[in-house]
């Protein structure tokens, strides 16, 4: 093993102490985009949006999905690439400073595997048809009389 030197340790026992000191700032953040330069939003889509009126534009179909919701883009219909198709989007007020890839998934999500899993949902079965019985059996005994 290799000796570690540090200024205030000069062992190895020193090293251990500074693996056991949480890393503070280790994630991965992104940082905001500047305030100077403002919201970035796709110029052909920020035209798009300007030359027409929520009311009669219909579906506005755009691949920017890193652009952010501006103030005019609200009542819109957008249609958001997914890398599949365009999921429609009607923006509101509460989207406004999201990007727009935010409000369409690319990926889609099936559930959860695992044994644990197949079992929850098999009691969640079995549990749906002891009900649809109980509902049955109660309507036969009323035909019959």
């Amino acid at each position: 093993m290799r000796a570690f030197w540090h200024e205030t340790f000069d062992s190895a026992d020193g090293f251990l102490y500074l693996l056991s000191i949480p890393l503070r700032g280790f994630l991965i953040t992104f940082m905001s985009r500047s305030l100077k330069k403002g919201p970035f939003v796709d110029a052909k889509l920020l035209k798009k949006v300007q030359n027409a009126k929520p009311a009669s534009a219909g579906v506005i179909k755009t691949w920017a999905r890193r652009s952010q919701v501006s103030p005019e883009m609200i009542g819109f219909t957008l249609g958001i690439h997914n890398g599949r198709q365009h999921v429609e989007i009607i923006v509101s007020e509460d989207m406004v400073g999201h990007r727009l890839g935010e409000f369409a998934a690319t990926k889609k999500f099936l559930r959860h595997g695992g044994k644990m899993q197949k079992e929850i949902e098999a009691k969640k079965q079995e549990a749906e048809i002891a009900s649809a019985k109980a509902t049955k059996a109660p309507a036969a005994s009323a035909a019959k009389k």
